[in-house]
């Protein structure tokens, strides 16, 4: 919970910078809404159904349908947009026994998703500002090697060919712009659009698809939604369907096996591990531990009577980022003598020198570890 916490507030701090809204949409909806998204025709086999009142309503594989009705319930002009909300759905899709897979593959997850109202001469900056929102979260959590996909249309789709061509077209168009090689995967996209697909590849070399940017035209028109443009006429908006980390569970799957449980320090679920040498600092111990929790970081106290090098050792086979080392030497001097994690870098520094060292390290999102 607190790497899921941190990775939530992370997401949370990048989407008010790019202007997003948060919102939140139920999670089983009236079966009558699914057949107006198109997912009942494209997508039934893969949604669980339950009844309510002699009705029937689908858990929600998706959350578009239930972004559309947030959208309708309001009027809209031109100057809103680009209107960006973004949610973090929970959503249920039936999968097989035999493909479920830790967290990897799982039949309930959280899609970091987000949908982008906005006219079609706005589609290419929107675009655009989600490639670069994308990459500022990859690199954050230290991943630099990834590719791009375009997919195109889908046997199985709706709306005309006309509006895929002009779809496709802006995304090839926001790519050349942004002057990334990319792949085309022919007859790859969603049932309703074509998207571009984020691979990342973890420290095994293993791809992983993440993120996407959907394009849709059919969603707004099968829902109604309009909005008056300066002639003051009503026309549709144009809906980009956007994830980022996809599934967070299978994400956060992706960053135990990368990282081999070794967090940059600010993900890693206890960030530091005070050991004493003796029961005579204990006191002195006790108040570095709160003077640190008060700072914000996570921390821990290790005041047993074991061994020093076997508290060392424990600390080391547990992974923490910064151990740090408390005798009668640093109760006097009022400091703490630090050691980092997989290294035999020890350094003796004050309170208020490893605080500033830490809190720097943790708002820079720093992968290696420093002092």
């Amino acid at each position: 919970m607190i790497i899921w916490n941190q990775i939530v507030d992370f997401w949370r701090e990048v989407h008010e910078k790019y202007n997003y809204k948060e919102i939140k949409t139920p999670i089983i909806l009236n079966e009558d809404l699914w057949h107006q998204s198109g997912h009942w025709d494209n997508y039934k086999e893969n949604m669980y159904f339950t009844n309510v009142d002699e009705i029937t309503y689908a858990i929600k594989p998706m959350n578009c349908p239930g972004g559309c009705l947030v959208y309708k319930n309001n009027q809209h002009s031109y100057r809103e947009f680009p209107l960006r909300v973004a949610e973090l759905g929970l959503v249920h899709r039936y999968e097989a026994s035999g493909v479920m897979h830790g967290l990897f593959r799982v039949r309930q997850f959280t899609q970091d998703d987000a949908h982008i109202f906005c006219t079609p001469d706005q589609i290419e900056n929107e675009i655009l500002g989600v490639i670069d929102l994308t990459f500022e979260i990859y690199r954050a959590f230290g991943f630099e090697d990834f590719h791009i996909e375009l997919s195109t249309k889908p046997q199985k789709h709706i709306g005309e060919d006309e509006i895929w061509d002009i779809s496709t077209n802006a995304l090839r168009n926001a790519l050349a712009r942004k002057k990334i090689d990319y792949q085309v995967n022919e007859g790859d996209g969603a049932f309703y659009g074509p998207k571009i697909d984020f691979h990342i590849n973890d420290c095994l070399k293993r791809s992983w698809q993440l993120g996407t940017i959907q394009l849709d035209f059919s969603m707004p028109q099968r829902f109604g939604l309009v909005y008056t443009d300066k002639d003051n006429t009503e026309k549709t908006p144009v809906m980009i369907h956007r994830a980022v980390l996809g599934s967070f569970e299978r994400f956060i799957g992706i960053l135990i096996e990368h990282y081999a449980a070794e967090f940059p320090l600010w993900l890693a679920p206890e960030q530091a591990r005070i050991l004493t040498i003796s029961e005579k600092t204990n006191d002195y111990a006790e108040g570095v531990y709160k003077r640190l929790k008060n700072e914000g970081l996570r921390i821990t106290l290790d005041v047993s009577d074991e061994k020093l090098n076997a508290k060392i050792a424990k600390a080391h086979a547990q992974k923490i980022p910064y151990m740090l080392v408390v005798g009668p030497k640093e109760a006097q001097s009022n400091t703490v003598n630090v050691r980092i994690r997989k290294t035999n870098i020890t350094k003796s520094a004050s309170l208020e020198e490893f605080i500033e060292i830490t809190k720097r390290i943790i708002a820079d999102k720093n992968i290696e570890l420093d002092f």
